[in-house]
């Protein structure tokens, strides 16, 4: 009987039976560490589209045009995230009501 190669690239690794398995990590962070990323960036807008409309009304700028494309497009974002919201709640009142 010849003897068994280790797996390249798992020399030296610890393994236990009956170990827990933890899931592999992403360079990302994954799909809630986007989520948080997106719903910070919402929120950057939605405080700037606050400031836009602020500076407008106290006089400190004259031109409107700047703070209508920071409302609008604040107000774009707002609505994605409802809809990305929407969408996950449809997703999990799915798979809730699958049958095992």
């Amino acid at each position: 009987m010849s003897a068994i190669n280790p797996v390249s690239g798992a020399a030296g690794a610890q393994w236990a039976v009956g170990a827990p398995v933890s899931p592999p990590r992403r360079a990302g962070g994954g799909f809630a560490n986007a989520l948080n990323q997106f719903v910070d960036q919402v929120d950057g807008e939605q405080q700037a589209s606050a400031k836009a409309v602020e500076d407008l009304l106290t006089g400190k700028t004259q031109d409107v045009l700047p703070a209508v494309s920071v409302v609008a497009k604040a107000d774009m974002s707002f609505k994605l995230l409802i809809g990305v919201r929407n969408k996950m709640i449809e997703a999990y009142k799915q798979t809730i009501n699958m049958q095992v």
